[in-house]
């Protein structure tokens, strides 16, 4: 079974664009802002996350980023520009502390919150996120080769590939099954093993269609940024940080992870064998417990100061 959120609406900003979300979990528990992958959106919560949150009193907002589901398609300057517009969303849910966690193309984001938000941000989660690809954090290895060498392409090209690729979304939807599996082909066998799992495939197909029927631009607006600058330095992000990646991951290697490591000044890096790029999705409690675990310390930090 794959829970439904419990609520899904969108915010609407300063200047009249929208984000959307989907919430899970508790409405009174602690807030936990989940940014999903490139590609996602704000039904890319895993089953197991869905349930864990009720457990655990965990209020998960999963927002979408420009260009996907129901949030209006916007070409930000740099990564660092989105957590504006995080606050934005915070605000209007009365949300004052909470947390991040960022999968994949959503690390950069959660990481740009924290640099920004010190005061609201408790804790950092990073899932296989990606590190930069460009300016002085910059390190190369899984696709940032290729990010470094399309980014300068996306500026022109953003919005035809975005009506092109949910076109094809479109096309595929009868035949999601089949895809997923060809999809699944492609994968480390860490991955494979993660896309064997029923609702983990359906949360997959949920999330995909959902996403794409207003547009589809925000895998290239992620790859337009990663290819940039992100508009902050990591030695600047004073939030604890915690880092899962797999070290059979061949799209973000565990090497991005021991990099942000490095330069990150509050931050644990935890390393997995065997697994491949979404083993978190298969980590909910660990990953649960390791934002409580250091939320818990940042409020003992707090009380102190």
């Amino acid at each position: 079974m794959l829970d439904d959120p419990r609520f899904e609406g969108t915010i609407r900003l300063r200047d009249g664009r929208r984000l959307g979300f989907a919430e899970f979990g508790p409405m009174g528990g602690r807030p936990l802002l989940w940014f999903h992958g490139t590609p996602g959106g704000r039904r890319q919560i895993a089953p197991e996350a869905r349930t864990l949150a009720w457990e655990s009193g965990i209020r998960i907002v999963a927002v979408e980023r420009p260009g996907i589901g129901d949030s209006t398609a916007h070409a930000y300057g740099s990564i660092v520009d989105f957590a504006v517009d995080i606050g934005e969303v915070c605000d209007a849910l009365e949300i004052d502390r909470f947390a991040v966690a960022g999968l994949s193309g959503g690390g950069p984001y959660a990481l740009a919150c924290a640099h920004e938000m010190p005061e609201r941000v408790t804790v950092v989660a990073v899932l296989g996120g990606v590190a930069p690809a460009a300016g002085p954090d910059a390190v190369g290895g899984g696709a940032n080769g290729l990010i470094r060498t399309l980014s300068p392409l996306l500026r022109q090209t953003w919005r035809p590939l975005g009506l092109a690729m949910q076109g094809l979304v479109r096309v595929l939807e009868p035949a999601a099954d089949t895809a997923i599996d060809l999809f699944a082909r492609v994968m480390p066998p860490g991955d494979q093993r993660v896309f064997e799992d029923p609702p983990i495939r359906r949360m997959f197909q949920d999330d995909l269609i959902l996403g794409s029927r207003q547009n589809m631009h925000a895998v290239w607006l992620d790859g337009l940024l990663f290819g940039r600058p992100w508009g902050f330095l990591l030695e600047d992000v004073r939030v604890p940080v915690f880092l899962r990646y797999g070290d059979a991951d061949i799209i973000v290697p565990v090497d991005h992870g021991r990099h942000l490591a490095s330069r990150l000044p509050d931050a644990e890096l935890s390393v997995h064998p065997g697994e491949g790029h979404l083993g978190a999705l298969g980590a909910s409690r660990e990953i649960f417990d390791a934002v409580l675990d250091r939320w818990s310390e940042s409020d003992a930090r707090r009380a102190r100061h």
